[in-house]
């Protein structure tokens, strides 16, 4: 292929940062669509799991080689009185959303932040340029090139032509809807709920609980898990850092306490994600009187400590094909396949689709052995998703404490 390649990635979070450096470190020109119309995305405060793929991507291409995790020593699950029942010697990295988005920012299109330092041009890459408030509306094969039709910050249709389209714009990927309308993103029965509290804010009974340790609870109908990730500005020094916690509840999508749930405090109603900021005072508060009821003292605590909690609506989708116009479109990531959260792995498959987009770009794979083992990796790690949810939510998990939970 000539050098430099025009390319366009659609989709600025971790997905599309991800395959833009590998494209950049190749030497082409990347331009990054986002659709958000501000410069930067806003950070929910999200906890991450950072598993080999992700490691191994930092390792291998963050110039700024700044520490990016928490190390949790040990997994442990707790009773409803918050004793714990089960230990696994099993040690992971856990990491913060906003710490790897402002890490890849600054090797991308040098943005300065108190998370890194900008680091140094390196000799023969290529050129980024982050359009935020860029919309697509369509793409259409053009020749040996690829036709994307967006709007614009100001409103205004125009059209440009790329050798090659990466689509990374997450598990309700345009890209995907223009491809294969028929692919739809659907609900699973339930959301998570999500929060932080500073480590040195909660109580020392959570702190025995969470720091360092990969702690969950489960009951029929509901878990939830905690663990602890880098603080303000990637901070990783003990005392500094952030509680992270997600919790699993049961809502039917055709229920009215669903509807209320993801109805904001203006009255909008959201589909998948409630932003922080947006919760209802009595939306809140009825789930953290719930919180004291159903959870282990030391769950209740963080949930009760967190002052803006969002909530995220678990869905199931994936696509039957990642490569289109002969290889010159492609997805990656959540817009291939989303995964369910207790996967842990979601961040790790952008990861590891854009590592096999640089082997595939610099010859060392074909676009068949791309496409095959992404799509292997997609396929998998989804169905395993869905098995681990409909578990912990519908069946019987084996560490589960058999107790009567008053919702459904």
């Amino acid at each position: 292929m000539p050098k430099p390649l025009q390319v366009i990635v659609v989709g600025g979070s971790l997905g599309g940062l991800f395959a833009a450096i590998v494209m950049k470190r190749l030497g082409h020109t990347v331009r990054i669509f986002e659709r958000n119309p501000t410069p930067l995305l806003h950070n929910q405060g999200a906890g991450v799991v950072a598993g080999g793929d992700t490691q191994a991507f930092f390792n291998n291409f963050d110039a700024t080689k700044r520490p990016i995790a928490v190390t949790s020593k040990l997994r442990q699950y707790l009773d409803r009185e918050g004793r714990q029942i089960h230990e696994e010697g099993l040690a992971q990295k856990m990491t913060s959303w906003d710490l790897l988005y402002y890490l890849l920012r600054a090797n991308f299109d040098g943005v300065k932040s108190g998370y890194c330092k900008v680091p140094e041009p390196i000799e023969g890459e290529g050129k980024g340029i982050y359009e935020y408030g860029h919309l697509v509306k369509d793409v259409r094969e053009a020749g040996d090139k690829v036709e994307v039709e967006y709007e614009g910050r100001e409103g205004n249709i125009e059209k440009t032509l790329a050798d090659l389209v990466i689509g990374a714009d997450g598990p309700s990927s345009t890209l995907r809807k223009i491809l294969l309308p028929d692919v739809q993103r659907k609900y699973a029965g339930y959301v998570a709920w999500r929060g932080t509290v500073p480590e040195q804010e909660a109580s020392l009974a959570a702190q025995k609980a969470f720091v360092e340790t990969f702690t969950f609870y489960h009951a029929p109908r509901t878990q939830i898990l905690s663990y602890v990730i880098p603080g303000e500005n990637g901070a990783l020094e003990p005392g500094k850092r952030l509680i992270n916690w997600v919790w699993y509840c049961n809502y039917p999508e055709d229920s009215s306490e669903f509807k209320e749930l993801m109805t904001d405090c203006e009255g909008k109603h959201h589909h998948i994600t409630l932003p922080i900021g947006k919760m209802r005072k009595e939306i809140l508060q009825g789930q953290r009187e719930y919180a004291k009821k159903v959870l282990p003292p030391q769950f209740a605590d963080i949930v009760c400590g967190t002052k803006q909690p969002f909530i995220q609506a678990i869905t199931d989708v994936i696509s039957p094909k990642n490569s289109f116009f002969g290889g010159k479109l492609l997805l990656i990531g959540d817009a291939l396949a989303g995964f369910r959260p207790h996967t842990a792995a979601s961040t790790s498959q952008a990861a590891f689709d854009a590592q096999k987009l640089y082997e595939m770009m610099s010859g060392q794979i074909s676009l068949r052995q791309w496409e095959e083992e992404t799509m292997e990796y997609a396929r998998y790690m989804q169905r395993s998703g869905v098995n681990m949810g409909q578990r912990s939510q519908f069946g019987n998990h084996p560490l589960a404490q058999m107790q009567d939970m008053a919702r459904s």
